[in-house]
């Protein structure tokens, strides 16, 4: 499975080709599936650009995405998009129009309550487990942990010398004992090292704007779609994942 992850949290000074509004991330999300992109995670904007869990935000993108795409689509319920964890559970219950799947960083405060709140209403957990925090110790004691969809190994480790090295201390680290699927990815300069490792190791991964703005080359990418397919094709990838998906 590789995953496009459309945005993050970049605005507009990350560039145009970043997908702000809801037509542009349906329009990114259509041209990367195309590619071979087999989900879509995405961060719901604000009209000023920053993200957020607003259920009207929520419902407007959700459903612009999903009249140019049938495969799954997933958001963040990271903590900077709403910094209180009773405001952001809250949030949470208030969606009118559920995603798929949703990220839940498990070092953040309030993760097993908005974890618990997603698996209550039908919709899957990404249990973002990210390298450099105490989320992989958390995880191991959650009574969730052999709820979710999948662990969201994340590597946060941007220098592309290190990043792999980190990617294998965070998979040690996890806990095999939830018996869930991995997907591995990196983040900056370590994004490329770390979706190849994912690669050699049978894993899930993801690409997109969120996690890079660059093409293995160091070039800047023009879409997301070109990323996809730089992790296709460029890598001898495509059998590999779509016998993974």
């Amino acid at each position: 499975m590789v995953q496009v992850c459309l945005n993050g949290a970049r605005g507009a000074a990350d560039g145009v080709m970043v997908p702000l509004s809801p037509g542009a991330m349906a329009e990114a999300a259509a041209e990367a599936v195309a590619a071979g992109a087999t989900e879509v995670h995405l961060h719901p904007k604000s009209p000023c650009g920053q993200d957020t869990l607003s259920p009207h935000v929520l419902a407007v993108t959700l459903d612009a995405v999903r009249a140019r795409v049938t495969v799954p689509v997933g958001v963040t319920t990271g903590a900077w998009a709403e910094p209180d964890p009773a405001a952001r559970l809250e949030r949470v219950r208030g969606w009118t129009v559920l995603p798929d799947h949703a990220s839940v960083n498990w070092h953040e405060p309030g993760a097993e309550e908005v974890a618990a709140a997603l698996l209550d209403r039908g919709v899957g957990v990404e249990a973002g487990i990210w390298s450099g925090t105490d989320g992989a110790a958390r995880f191991a004691l959650s009574p969730l942990r052999s709820r979710v969809l999948r662990v969201l190994a994340e590597v946060t480790d941007r220098d592309p010398d290190t990043a792999e090295a980190s990617a294998r201390d965070l998979l040690t680290a996890l806990d095999t004992g939830h018996g869930r699927p991995v997907l591995l990815h990196g983040e900056e300069d370590g994004a490329w090292p770390v979706l190849r490792l994912a690669g050699r190791l049978g894993l899930a991964t993801r690409i997109g704007l969120e996690d890079t703005l660059l093409l293995p080359t160091g070039e800047r990418a023009l879409s997301n779609a070109q990323l996809v397919g730089e992790a296709l094709v460029r890598y001898g990838c495509r059998d590999h994942f779509r016998r993974h998906a």
